[in-house]
This record gives structure tokens, sequence and C-alpha cells, in this order.
């Protein structure tokens, strides 16, 4: 379940679609045919397709299959030979790269001292409160490097060193087999196609993409959204992952439930979390204190995570792409397809995208999930000179808060009665550029 398809350039771990559970990696993603499809989820652990309710569109509730890709017109396998061709030219490392185990070694370390100073070293609130600040930060930063690296295979070249930094995701309170299955399997292969991609499904809560049933309040969700989203920490921590694995279900789908060593993980997980989170705390201070920076942290972190990936995905220069109800076809091939539901933010921040593990450069990280995140700036470049020449639109927003701005913008466009439309599929460049977005077709 590991080997991608031998068809894929360079390194055979570079395929397409990330992770030990992904749906892509099995078969070419150009090509994938209805049946395949089916075949490949099954393969995976997946079920066909689950109904969402009353509030999912009609290919989600009807679709015969898994939605099937257009084949590739030589854009993927030009990017592929662009980027090997540069870790050839260069001699640097796909993964197992020393800048990220130093790196790796200093979150940990941040992450460790925020700990022990809250726990231990603050004995007022005003030193209590910048070390919980600082420990969800840290928290975060271990989820977007270390883990993220770690559940992509992008890590190391050594199966257990990635497993081994796949699972610190238990020590932030997520489980690594619920993730293996919603964000590598689903969220990879399906970017934006509502009714299947569940990382843009936030319930009745929130309407992210033009397919989702809107409702009164959602006129609102510009608002109000942005206070929801430290809330959502909570949800995964005691909710979200317990019900995963109990009704063995991640993502909207259907899994068999865990067993083995992978029921062993949540198990072990779950407890070494909780002792963190509330055991430890309480033997040296009152219960309600432990709960309010409990409470605390978990806010701060989830909101850092959330917004993070909202930048990448539900902004107004990502498509939004709908199968065709009675096919489930897609209408442009895989690569172009995460290209074009993607959108890059900040990337000449060196600082954020130090803290954010690369995310900044989202479409580089969706068209090879399976390389170190500290090498996407330098693919980024050979990602839009292949844009350019193909035609493919190639967004980024040019700093932090013209992605936040697009972000705000989106929400209160989805919560208009008339917002049905897709998504914008092209801006004026200049004046475009740090507002709505470059694009490489532009």
């Amino acid at each position: 379940m590991n080997a991608p398809d031998s068809h894929i350039a360079g390194s055979a771990k570079d395929g397409p679609a990330g992770g030990e559970l992904s749906l892509m990696q099995l078969g070419s993603p150009e090509t994938l045919s209805a049946s395949e499809a089916v075949e490949n989820a099954t393969s995976c652990g997946l079920s066909k397709p689950a109904a969402r309710g009353s509030a999912a569109p009609s290919h989600a509730r009807s679709a015969p299959a898994w939605p099937k890709f257009a084949p590739d017109d030589g854009f993927y396998a030009q990017i592929r030979r662009r980027v090997d061709r540069y870790f050839e030219i260069t001699g640097r490392k796909r993964r197992d790269c020393p800048r990220m185990y130093v790196k790796s070694a200093i979150i940990l370390a941040w992450f460790a001292a925020s700990y022990l100073l809250l726990v231990f070293g603050s004995l007022t609130w005003w030193l209590a409160l910048p070390a919980a600040f600082s420990m969800a930060l840290a928290l975060a930063g271990v989820g977007f490097n270390i883990q993220h690296d770690g559940a992509h295979g992008a890590y190391s070249d050594r199966r257990w060193i990635n497993r081994l930094a796949g699972l610190t995701l238990e020590l932030i309170g997520g489980s690594s087999w619920a993730w293996s299955r919603k964000h590598n399997a689903i969220h990879h292969s399906f970017t934006n196609v509502d009714g299947y991609d569940d990382d843009i499904n936030l319930g009745f809560i929130a309407r992210m993409s033009p397919e989702q049933k809107r409702l009164s309040f959602h006129r609102l969700q510009h608002y109000y959204l942005w206070v929801l989203y430290g809330f959502l920490t909570f949800k995964w921590h005691l909710y979200d992952d317990f019900r995963s694995v109990i009704v063995g279900e991640a993502g909207g789908q259907r899994f068999p439930r865990p067993r083995g060593w992978d029921l062993a993980t949540f198990i072990v997980g779950r407890g070494v979390f909780f002792s963190l989170a509330f055991v430890i705390p309480m033997l040296f201070h009152p219960v309600w204190i432990v709960m309010l920076f409990y409470a605390l942290s978990a806010y701060v972190a989830g909101l850092t995570l959330a917004i993070v990936f909202q930048l990448a995905h539900c902004v107004e220069e990502a498509d939004f792409p709908k199968p065709d109800p009675a096919t489930a076809r897609i209408e442009n091939a895989w690569a172009v397809h995460q290209t074009q539901t993607t959108v890059d933010f900040a990337p000449r921040s060196r600082l954020l995208s130090w803290y954010v593990g690369g995310l900044n450069h989202q479409i580089e990280h969706h068209l090879f999930p399976h390389i170190c995140h500290v090498n996407y700036a330098a693919i980024a470049r050979l990602v839009m000179r292949a844009c350019r020449r193909f035609g493919v639109k190639y967004s980024v927003n040019d700093t932090l808060c013209a992605a936040v701005a697009s972000h705000f913008r989106w929400l209160r466009r989805m919560g208009m009665a008339d917002a049905a439309e897709p998504a914008l599929q092209s801006a004026d460049v200049g004046g475009a550029a740090g507002r709505r977005g470059r694009h490489a077709d532009s």
C-alpha cells in the first residue's frame, strides 16, 4: 500500500496523491476509470462515497463511483521532468534533509520548554498566559512540519522514521489513523470537490463551496467563522476521532475500524495526550485553572491550524469543480485539478514558510506530497513555468494579509443569496497581485 505505481518519474515515492492510503497512488491519476477508482478506493479500505444528508449535493448522493479525471495532456509529466532534473543538477535530497531534522529538534524543544514553563514554572497568570500561547503555537508547528511531512512519507526515505514523525499527531490530540484516511486518501485526491473532500465541509455552520446549501445565517459567516475556527480543535480532541474509530468512518467515508497496531496506537496516543493536557497539570494546579488554560491553548492552536488550511483552498482564486452527476467525471486531469483548486500565499515570507512547514506553497505540496517541504520554494519556480507553458492557472496571494482578505471575501460571497456561480477563473495581473492573487495563465 505504500509504493505508488511505477510509471511516476523520479523516486517512486514522489507520486501524485500523498501518504500511505492515497487513492491515486495505486494507478495513474490521469487515467483512472470509474471501475478502477472503486477498486482503488476499496483496496484502501473505503466504500463508495457516502451520502452527506440533505445538505449534500446531488452528485454526492447518487454518484456511481469516485470521480475520475481527464487524461494528462503532458502537463504533469513536464513538471515531473523539471523537478527530477532539478534534484539531479543540485544534488539536493528529496527527503532526509538535514535542515528538516534540525528544524524538528527546534520545534520539539520549543514545545517542551513551553509545556514545562506552563505546568511547572508559571506561578502567576502573567507568566502562564504567554506560556500557553507559546505552547499552542508550538503544537500547531508540530502539526505543520513534523507530523505533516511524516504522514505523507516526505520526512525520510525510511518508513519507520516517517511513521514516528506522523505519530506526533497523537501528541497534539489527533489520530494518525483517521488523518491518513481523511486527509491523505480523500483530500489529496479530490481537492475542493464537494461531497468528497471533507476538509471543505463544516456542516450547517458554514457554506464553503458553491455546491453547498445556503442557509440564511450564512450571510454573516465572514464574521462569525473567525471566532468558531478555534473551537474546531475541541471537536477534534473530544469527538471526531473517537467517532471515527468507533463507527469506522473518516472524512464522510466508511472504513474498517482500526485493529491491532492502529487501535493500540489510538488508545495509547489518547492516553498520552489526556495525561499531558489534564492529568499531570491537575497534580499541581486546581482543576478550573487546568481547564481554563487547556481551553486557551486548544483555541489558539485550532485557530492557527484552521486559518492556514483555509487560505490555501477556500479563497476567491481557488476552483471548486463539480463532477458530472451521471458519470462522476471531472473536466481536468488530476494535476491540473490540484493546481487550480489550490492557492499559494506569502511565498516570499521566510518566517511564515518556516513556521507553516511550506504549506504556503500548497500547490507544490499537492503535486509533490512525498517531497520534503524544505524544497517547495525552489520547486515553485519550476511549477509556475510549466503552468505558463500549458496555460494552467497558477494562483498566488503575495502576502498573508492578501490571503486573509481573499478568504474573508470568499466567505462573504458564499453567504450571499446569489453566490451560486463557480470561483473566479482569472484576474487582472496588475490589480490582482497581492490582493486577489497572481495567475500564471494571465
